[in-house]
């Protein structure tokens, strides 16, 4: 696999090596020893799935401490827009965005440490997306900063009149008005 650092500290892009001959593909979509040994240590508990169609918008969600999560996130079917959004108090990208394009062709993963709002919008006919968690899902502390948020600067690639939102993510607060529950680590301090 190759590591691909991003414009902010800690989130990083995925690229599997993949192997392809007349019968198909095959690749390693996520190996512990590999993972361990390029970004770090990482016990994943819980991996998830969701099926969504075109304009569908997920987000911008994370867990309140102490129930964080780190994510390694792909698109398995479709083509998503991912982004995830740097909510870290004291970092110096705090408000910054990293958006991706995942898709069952180039076959990407982001991986999304503690400290970011992550969601994404659907840019094909229908997407399948999964996720790897290092948490298990904790309905008391789920949170979100609003996908609608202008300040964020996000690109979703979807018409408004489009978007399909869940009520939920319709509630969730501006950025201006969030106070982070999540401190900044430099890097050289916590690899994760």
């Amino acid at each position: 696999m190759e590591v691909i650092k991003t414009t902010i500290e800690g989130l990083l892009i995925i690229r599997p090596r993949v192997f392809e001959d007349a019968r198909g593909y095959f690749f390693e979509s996520y190996s512990q020893r590999d993972f361990e040994a390029q970004v770090g240590m990482v016990n994943f508990v819980q991996d998830n799935e969701s099926m969504s169609s075109y304009g569908v918008m997920r987000g911008l969600h994370f867990q309140r401490p102490p129930y964080t999560q780190c994510k390694l996130v792909r698109c398995v079917k479709g083509t998503v827009l991912d982004v995830a959004v740097d909510i870290r108090k004291g970092s110096p990208t705090y408000g910054q965005h990293v958006a991706v394009e995942l898709s069952e062709q180039n076959r990407l993963q982001l991986f999304i440490p503690h400290g970011f709002a992550h969601g994404f919008s659907v840019l094909s006919e229908t997407a399948v997306f999964q996720y790897k968690c290092d948490n298990f899902y904790a309905p008391q502390a789920d949170d979100g900063i609003s996908i609608l948020d202008q300040s964020l600067g996000i690109d979703w690639r979807v018409p408004v009149e489009c978007a399909i939102l869940s009520e939920k993510d319709t509630r969730h607060q501006l950025l201006k008005d969030f106070i982070s529950p999540f401190e900044y680590i430099p890097e050289s301090k916590n690899k994760l």
